[in-house]
């Protein structure tokens, strides 16, 4: 484990962190986790990403997948897949702390072609890896800036672009490289995933999304469902139905406000969505999810 990097991280966090345990940094894509005991389920769609655990523990299911993992290990992600995580290992004396930073496609796309040549990984969209020392180095570097503003927005962007560059050395490489080749089936079909992400609430044709992806009809449902392991359609249900659920959970809102917010023009047919998604009503499962956060505070 890093101690340098636990010792910069958490004296950040302890002084910014939410009542949702996340710590946001003004440096675009890199918030800092804390939580100070185990966490409910919670369920995501996220974007590409590298999360560096510092201390405690978590578990990540994707499918039938489930990753394991704690301090001086990495999780990547490599696609927006739907996630189930649970922190596992937290406690007041000794806290959860990650380092979680998106990752920048434009970037990774500058370095590739500087590095030049080399193998892509179109693997499974999420792997564990223990953190190279460099990765960490380079990432302590950064969260030092959040120190000294006036240094910040200079040297922001070469920090963050050093720890990309030493993330594509590294043994996650060749599966974040992919995200980087504007042309690869990777990169295409994150160009409809962001036209999802933008328009979650109004309704979409695929062939909309597969004009953005540069693909026919049929490939692109092949090559969606092979990168985010959903359908287009399950892919915008699932994003409504987190977001609902967020906004429930975080702001109070009633069934029936996060329903049509989202998109949905049908009590019904949210409830029986979120049902199928989250294993039970909303109701039930929001009363049993603000139970579980109040026992663990």
């Amino acid at each position: 484990m890093d101690t340098a990097l636990l010792e910069v991280a958490s004296r950040y966090a302890d002084t910014h962190v939410d009542a949702s345990g996340v710590a946001r940094t003004p440096v675009p894509g890199l918030v800092i986790l804390r939580e100070t005991a185990v966490t409910s389920l919670q369920y995501a769609i996220s974007k590409p990403l590298v999360a560096l655990v510092l201390q405690g523990s978590k578990r990540v299911s994707m499918g039938t997948r489930t990753f394991d993992f704690g301090a001086a290990e990495s999780l990547l992600i490599t696609a927006d897949v739907p996630t189930v995580s649970q922190i596992t290992s937290a406690s007041l004396d000794k806290p959860y702390y990650s380092i979680v930073v998106e990752l920048n496609p434009r970037v990774i796309s500058t370095l590739v072609d500087d590095i030049g040549s080399a193998p892509f990984l179109a693997a499974m969209p999420i792997r564990v890896e223990p953190t190279e020392v460099e990765v960490s180095d380079a990432a302590r570097r950064l969260l030092c800036l959040l120190d000294r503003p006036a240094a910040l927005p200079i040297l922001r962007d070469q920090h963050l672009r050093e720890l990309h560059y030493w993330l594509l050395c590294g043994q996650h490489g060749g599966a974040i490289r992919a995200l980087g080749v504007n042309d690869s089936h990777a990169g295409r079909i994150a160009r409809a995933v962001e036209m999802i992400r933008s328009n979650f609430r109004t309704s979409l044709r695929t062939e909309q999304l597969a004009d953005a992806a540069g693909m026919s009809m049929s490939a692109f449902h092949v090559h969606f469902r092979s990168v985010t392991s959903l359908s287009p359609l399950q892919f915008q249900k699932q994003l409504r139905l987190i977001e609902a659920r967020r906004t429930m959970l975080a702001d109070g809102a009633t069934i029936a406000t996060a329903a049509f917010a989202v998109g949905y023009e049908s009590v019904q047919q949210f409830t029986r969505e979120y049902g199928r998604v989250f294993g039970q009503p909303p109701g039930r499962d929001i009363r049993m999810a603000k139970t579980a956060t109040r026992s663990a505070a």
